[in-house]
């Protein structure tokens, strides 16, 4: 598709859904397809994308150094040795939210995109003034939801304001989804989250043990092969580009797994 520059805030309603998850896994595989990729972790004070990504030791400076004046956006981007269209803005560790307006993040994120086809901002969980400042620049929106009824009330809420903030274009992604407990009546499926947000599906992720690895070792699941939800989030890039990409059939897969354990196949 002809890209322009496009400015996608992650946000979720409650925290532990697997947003900054969602940002470093989605971030990569848009930079495996070729395109320029900056995430930009707008939780100040308490950031982890630098984690996710292997990043950690690489930080000099932060993206409270940049509004400042201290350091130049240049300066502060850690770009992905691998990956080098990927690129990381991190958050300050030892600053508040309240400290950063807004109209600064719009600033700042306007001019990522001159240099970035897509820049992907981590908002923190909940609706105070982090939110606010990741929602200000943002041209559209992706919504993380687990399906369980107090991620999905608080994730109504959450619409409301994005929609309040007059972004037109709101997509969910919902994560963590064991489709044995959905069949058992444990967790809501699929169908009723989507129907209850009433908002355009964007991805499923299954459950998948391999993404606390992939957590502590600071490579995104999407670089696993095995992993179902690296899959996925590869997907979701996909669908990110305007590709038409099918859904997982993840009761499939759940049988092949338990064929596997029963078989002790690797």
């Amino acid at each position: 598709m002809t890209h322009k520059s496009i400015a996608i805030t992650v946000t979720s309603g409650k925290g532990g859904v697997g947003k900054s998850t969602t940002v470093a896994s989605v971030g990569l595989g848009l930079a495996q397809l070729g395109y320029s990729v900056c995430l930009v972790d707008t939780d100040i004070g308490l950031r982890k994308l630098d984690l996710m990504l292997g990043l950690e030791n690489r930080i000099v400076y932060d993206l409270v150094d940049v509004i400042e004046g201290v350091s130049k956006l240049r300066q502060s981007l850690v770009r992905h040795k691998e990956y080098p269209k990927l690129a990381l803005l991190p958050a300050a560790q030892t600053r508040y939210k309240e400290e950063v307006a807004p109209e600064q993040i719009k600033q700042l994120v306007d001019d990522l995109k001159r240099e970035f086809e897509f820049v992907l901002l981590d908002s923190p969980a909940g609706i105070e003034g982090g939110f606010r400042n990741a929602i200000a620049a943002a041209d559209r929106a992706i919504l993380v939801v687990n399906p369980e009824i107090p991620s999905v009330r608080d994730s109504d809420r959450v619409i409301g304001l994005l929609e309040s903030a007059n972004l037109k274009q709101i997509d969910l992604v919902v994560n963590r989804v064991q489709p044995g407990m959905v069949r058992d009546g444990d967790m809501l499926s699929v169908e009723r989250v989507q129907n209850h947000l009433a908002i355009n599906l964007l991805g499923i992720v299954p459950e998948d043990k391999r993404i606390i690895r992939s957590s502590n070792t600071g490579e995104p699941v999407i670089l696993d092969n095995k992993s179902m939800a690296g899959k996925a989030f590869s997907n979701i890039a996909r669908r990110l580009t305007g590709e038409e990409v099918p859904f997982l059939e993840l009761e499939a897969a759940t049988l092949i797994t338990r064929i596997k354990r029963l078989f002790h196949i690797a």
